[in-house]
């Protein structure tokens, strides 16, 4: 008996490629607010999860609607769902939440997928043991930079930022950042950001010294007597935009040595470590 096999079902897969629904490309970093694609309610949740930054063990629904601008009663709702979903953990006794282990397993995704820091990761080795300072690589994660790597090249290093610190965009990793930008970026950006009055001062110097060197300096300005310099490249990895720097006490990184040693050494590392052309 002859037998007919089932027609194939009309999955996207299985139709022809002229057939198949158009998947919409988005440059990376490309989105907005007003765009009907933008959900709301996954943003107040992000929001929220934002507020637990290094340092804050725990918060209650007040300090979290006052962080975030949010009605207690959104912010009931959702600190229900995250913690139900392991992103937050409630303790009863105090009333308060702190990150839960779900948010690991995000983080660490992240980390374990970068391969820009397994390339790094040996020359920031190296820079940090020559200079005795603290080297980090940082990436802009909306409002701030935040630390993907950090290697402390000194024990008299007593500023010891960890993996996960968010730097604020007028420290010298920020600045350097910004100043990586074309000029039409980076005025388009600035206004979305909070920063401190000083800072049209300070990206003015920071763009100078970047376009004088590729360079951004912090000169006890950022932190009482700490230096760092920065330096922006664009990934071989094809991952984007990260900036390196070093930075540590005046006593171990002085200005000099900033503008002299680390900038030739951050310069040699963004040369090994960008995409052909981007510099």
């Amino acid at each position: 008996m002859q037998t007919f096999s089932p027609p194939p079902a009309n999955t996207a897969e299985s139709l022809p490629a002229a057939r198949r629904p158009a998947r919409r490309k988005r440059a990376p970093g490309q989105g907005d607010a007003s765009s009907p694609d933008f959900v709301d309610a996954l943003a107040r949740g992000l929001s929220v999860l934002r507020c637990f930054t290094p340092g804050i063990k725990s918060l209650g629904n007040l300090e979290l609607a006052e962080r975030t601008g949010l009605a207690k009663s959104t912010v009931s709702r959702i600190v229900y769902t995250l913690t139900t979903l392991g992103y937050l953990r409630y303790n009863p006794e105090t009333g308060r939440y702190a990150p839960g282990y779900g948010t690991l397993a995000l983080g660490f995704g992240c980390l374990a997928s970068l391969e820009v820091r397994e390339v790094a990761r040996p020359l920031m080795e190296a820079l940090a043991q020559t200079t005795g300072g603290a080297v980090a690589l940082g990436a802009f994660d909306g409002q701030s930079m935040a630390y993907i790597d950090a290697v402390h090249g000194s024990s008299a290093l007593y500023l010891r930022l960890p993996v996960g610190y968010r730097a604020s965009m007028d420290s010298t990793m920020g600045r350097t950042y910004l100043a990586s930008l074309a000029q039409a970026e980076r005025e388009a950006l600035l206004p979305k950001l909070e920063l401190p009055r000083g800072m049209p001062a300070i990206m003015r110097k920071a763009c100078a010294d970047f376009a004088a060197g590729g360079c951004c300096y912090g000169i006890g300005d950022w932190q009482p007597g700490i230096n760092a310099a920065a330096a922006a490249f664009t990934a071989i990895t094809g991952e984007g935009t990260f900036v390196l720097s070093c930075g540590g006490p005046d006593t171990i990184l002085s200005e000099s040595r900033l503008r002299g040693e680390v900038a030739a050494g951050l310069a040699d590392m963004v040369s090994k470590l960008s995409l052909p052309g981007s510099r």
